[in-house]
């Protein structure tokens, strides 16, 4: 019986046409022409992060997501009130933006300051959809 393994490659087909510099699919270490990938899923070869800078990240995003929690009562209740047409699927833009954000903080946790940014900026829209949701 044989084995074959693949190679492993550097990058994927698809990170020609990615933004922010595609995506990886193992790191090809430091120094490389690839130094600009923004986004990549952590390889199994790669350092782990800090258990503090895990620990923070999933704090500020548990904090988001109890926040849309309650943005999500609060527009359920408003709803079965009576509600404009544009309400719910404003609630649901912003709230899917920050949810992008709060992922693409995960994906680019081996940055030093990039995931930090991205949380901040998340903030933004639930603030948007706490506001809406509290004085509509």
């Amino acid at each position: 019986m044989t084995t074959v393994e693949k190679d492993r490659t550097t990058r994927t087909e698809a990170a020609a046409i990615m933004p922010f510099g595609g995506w990886e699919s193992t790191p090809t270490g430091a120094g490389s022409p690839d130094d600009e990938t923004l986004f990549r899923f952590p390889a199994p070869d790669d350092p782990a992060p800090s258990t503090a800078r895990v620990l923070a990240m999933a704090l500020w995003a548990a904090g988001l997501g109890l926040t849309a929690i309650g943005v999500g009562i609060t527009a359920f209740v408003t709803v079965f009130g009576g509600a404009a047409f544009w309400f719910v699927p404003t609630l649901a833009l912003f709230g899917l933006m920050s949810v992008g954000l709060a992922v693409g903080a995960f994906l680019s946790i081996h940055r030093p300051f990039l995931p930090w940014l991205l949380l901040v900026c998340s903030t933004g829209p639930l603030a948007i959809d706490v506001l809406i949701a509290a004085l509509y």
